[in-house]
């Protein structure tokens, strides 16, 4: 399960885990204008875990997850 909200400044999506145990925390996916930061409470420590991408990093991302195991450059992006 996820949601969307639009906000001011991003859009956030929230992923749940359902199903089996040993579910994971949700993961939030803040989408601003320059960056897409991805965040997850890690219980272990009582912290937040926070990892900033950058646009071109999302690009590539989204392309891997489509791609066989190898190593690829994209085409730089005006972004």
């Amino acid at each position: 399960m996820f949601s969307i909200e639009h906000e001011f400044d991003a859009s956030v999506v929230t992923l749940v885990d359902e199903g089996a145990k040993h579910l994971q925390e949700d993961v939030i996916v803040q989408a601003f204008q320059d960056c897409v930061v991805v965040e997850q409470f890690d219980p272990r420590t009582d912290s937040v875990l926070r990892i900033t991408l950058s646009l071109n990093q999302v690009r590539d991302l989204g392309a891997a997850l489509n791609l066989p195991e190898g190593v690829y450059s994209l085409p730089k992006s005006e972004a």
